[in-house]
C-alpha cells in the first residue's frame, strides 16, 4: 500500500515516454506487492496479540480470512490488467482509491471511530504523494477524509452497533463525533502535505543527481574518446611502476596490445623511457618494438596528481618519430641535389664557351682538308658531337633552371600547325610520316603558349624516334573535360609504334634515362617539368609492348 522507490514519471531525462510508463508499471507492481503484506501483517499481529481481558474488536477469523482471500485475488486481477493497459497514471490513481476504500472497510468492522487501523489511511495517502506529487496526495487525503467522515457519521446515527458488539462506547454527542473525526482527518492533510513536500524535493533531488550522472557519463565517454583516438601514445602507470593504462595509438608505437602490458613493469617492458633525463624538455630515445624493430620516439613524463595512494602514479607521452625523420632525410638530401645541381649547372655554363671554340676550329680546319678524307670524317665527326654536346647542355640548363609561365589563351589547333610545320624541316621528317589532328578549331587552351609548343615539340619528337624508318602516324587529340569539379583541357600525343617496354615506363620521366644511343634522357624530364608548372599532370596511358605508346596531358583552365 506504499512504496519504497522513487518514481521517474516526470523524469525529463528519460529517453522516452514509454520508459517512464515502464517505470511506472515497476511502481505499481510493489503497490500491490506491499498491500497485501501490510494487511496480512497487521492483522496477524492485531489477532495475536488480543487477550480476554481486553478483546480487540476483530470480525472473527473466517471474516478475516474471506477478506484477505479478496483482497490477494483482487490484488492478482489488477496485476493481470496491468499487462494490457496504457494509462499507467489514471490506473494508479483507480488503486489509491481502492486501496483507501479498503481502508475504510477495515475500520469499519474494528471499531469505527474507536479502531487501531485508523493509521491505514497514511499508507494510500503516502503512496499518492510518491506517485502522483502533491495533487495526488492531497486529492487521496480529502478522499480518505471523506471515507472516515462517513463512517463516523454511521456511527453517530446507530447503524453499526451490531459491528461493534458493544465493546466500545457509542457517539452520545455531536461534540464527541466532531472530536473523533477532526484529529484523524486533520492528521491525514498534514501527512499529505509532509509527505507531498519530502516527495517533491526527492524528485528535485533525483533531476539534479541523473543529470550530474549524465554529465559525468558524458565526460567519461568523451575523456576516454580523446584517450583511445588521439595521435599520441599515452600510457599511465601506478606508484610500483605498474602499467595501468595503454592507449590505441601506444599500441600502434609499441606493437603491444593493452591486454599484453597491462599490470607489467614499465621499467622491464620498455626500459628506454628513462625518467632521469629531466633537463630535456622532450627526449628522444629508439623504443623496441614487440618484433625487435627499433623506431625513434620522442617522450615525456608527469606526476598525476590523483586523489588517494598514488604519490608517485605518473603519465608517459610519446610520438613515433619515423615518419618525421625520413621527411628530414629527404629535405637533407633534396638540399644536397639543389647544391649538385645548382654546381652542375654552373659547370655546364662554363663548357659552354670552351665547347664553342672547339666547334668553331673543327668547321675552320674541315675547310683545309680534302673530302672524302679520313682527317675531314675526323673533322665530321668532332663538329656533330659538339652540337650533340651544345644541345645536351642547353636542354640541361633548361631543366636546372625552369622559366616562370606566362599564361594567355590562345587558340590550340594553331599551336599544334605550327609546331608540325616546325618538325617537318627537320630532314628526317618526309611524307612516311604523317600527323593527324583531332582538335576542334574554336578550341582555345589557357597556359604558357611558348612552354605548350616545347612540350608538343619533345612528345611528337619522341614519337617520331619511336617509330621505325618504314613510316607511320602520331595522332594529336584535344577536348575540354570536367574531373572533381575543375575544368581542363586534355591533349593526347599517340603513336603506332612499337610502345615501350614494361621495365622501362617506372624510369620515363627521370632525367638522364634513354632507351636511345643519341638521346640525352632530359626530354620527358623537361615535359614533365613545364606541365608540373602549368598546373597540370602527365601521364603514359600505353598498357602493353606492341601497341604503340600514348601520352597524356592536362592544363587546368581558369
Amino acid at each position: 500500500m506504499f512504496n519504497l522507490q522513487f518514481p521517474k514519471t516526470l523524469c525529463p531525462f528519460s529517453n522516452s515516454q514509454s520508459d517512464a510508463d515502464l517505470h511506472l508499471k515497476k511502481q505499481l507492481q510493489w503497490v500491490f506487492f506491499l498491500r497485501v503484506v501490510v494487511l496480512s501483517i497487521l492483522l496477524g499481529i492485531s489477532m495475536l496479540l488480543q487477550t480476554r481481558e481486553h478483546d480487540i474488536i476483530i470480525p472473527p477469523l473466517r471474516y478475516i480470512a474471506y477478506f484477505i482471500a479478496g483482497t490477494y485475488l483482487f490484488t492478482i486481477l489488477s496485476s493481470l490488467i496491468l499487462n494490457i493497459i496504457t494509462s499507467y497514471r489514471s490506473y494508479a490513481l483507480m488503486q489509491i482509491t481502492i486501496d483507501c476504500l479498503l481502508a475504510s472497510c477495515l475500520v469499519l468492522v474494528t471499531g469505527a471511530s474507536q479502531s487501531i487501523f485508523v493509521i491505514v489511511y497514511y499508507f494510500p495517502i503516502i503512496t499518492s504523494a510518491i506517485l502522483l506529487l502533491r495533487k495526488g496526495s492531497l486529492l487521496v487525503a480529502a478522499l480518505s477524509t471523506f471515507a472516515f467522515g462517513s463512517i463516523i457519521f454511521v456511527e453517530f446515527s446507530g447503524r453499526i452497533d451490531f459491528l461493534l458488539q458493544n465493546k466500545v462506547s457509542p457517539l452520545i454527542n455531536i461534540q464527541l463525533a466532531l472530536h473523533q473525526f477532526a484529529i484523524p482527518a486533520t492528521t491525514f492533510f498534514i501527512v499529505a502535505l509532509l509527505s507531498a513536500v519530502l516527495s517533491e524535493r526527492l524528485h528535485l533531488a533525483e533531476l539534479k543527481l541523473t543529470k550530474t550522472s549524465l554529465d559525468l557519463d558524458r565526460l567519461a565517454l568523451l575523456y576516454k574518446q580523446i584517450f583511445d583516438d588521439i595521435s599520441t601514445g599515452i600510457i599511465t602507470v601506478d606508484t610500483h611502476n605498474n602499467i595501468t593504462s595503454f592507449n590505441h595509438s601506444a599500441a600502434i608505437i609499441t606493437g603491444y596490445q593493452p591486454s599484453e602490458v597491462l599490470g607489467k613493469n614499465i621499467n622491464r617492458m620498455f626500459p628506454e623511457l628513462a625518467t632521469d633525463k629531466n633537463d630535456v624538455m622532450r627526449p628522444m630515445t629508439n623504443l623496441c618494438q614487440k618484433d625487435g624493430t627499433k623506431i625513434p620516439v620522442g617522450y615525456s613524463w608527469g606526476r598525476l596528481n590523483m586523489p588517494g595512494d598514488c604519490e608517485n602514479c605518473r603519465v608517459f607521452t610519446m610520438q613515433d618519430l619515423s615518419k618525421i625523420k625520413r621527411m628530414e632525410e629527404q629535405i637533407h638530401q633534396a638540399e644536397k641535389m639543389a647544391a649538385i645541381g645548382e654546381m652542375a649547372a654552373g659547370i655546364a655554363h662554363e663548357f659552354r664557351n670552351p665547347l664553342a671554340a672547339i666547334s668553331g676550329a673543327a668547321q675552320v680546319l674541315e675547310s683545309e682538308f680534302q673530302p672524302e678524307t679520313p682527317s675531314q670524317s675526323l673533322m665530321n665527326i668532332i663538329i656533330r658531337e659538339c652540337d650533340r654536346l651544345e644541345g645536351t647542355i642547353s636542354e640541361f640548363l633548361h631543366f636546372s633552371k625552369p622559366a616562370t609561365p606566362e599564361k594567355d589563351w590562345f587558340s590550340l589547333l594553331g599551336v599544334v600547325e605550327e609546331t608540325v610545320e616546325i618538325l617537318r624541316q627537320n630532314p628526317t621528317w618526309d611524307e612516311r610520316f604523317h600527323v593527324e589532328t583531332d582538335i576542334p578549331e574554336n578550341l582555345d587552351c589557357w597556359a604558357d603558349v611558348h612552354q605548350v609548343k616545347q612540350i608538343l615539340l619533345n612528345l611528337m619528337e619522341n614519337a617520331r624516334n619511336a617509330i621505325d624508318d618504314g613510316g607511320g602516324c602520331i595522332t594529336v587529340t584535344a577536348a575540354e573535360i570536367n574531373e572533381h569539379g575543375t575544368d581542363e583541357t586534355l591533349l593526347t600525343i599517340t603513336d603506332n609504334g612499337p610502345g615501350i617496354k614494361e621495365k622501362d615506363r617506372k624510369h620515363l620521366f627521370e632525367p638522364f634515362f634513354t632507351t636511345r644511343e643519341s638521346g640525352t634522357g632530359l626530354g620527358l624530364a623537361i615535359v614533365r617539368q613545364l606541365v608540373e608548372s602549368q598546373g597540370g599532370k602527365i601521364w603514359l596511358n600505353s598498357a602493353q609492348d606492341t601497341n604503340g605508346a600514348s601520352f597524356s596531358f592536362t592544363l587546368p583552365l581558369p
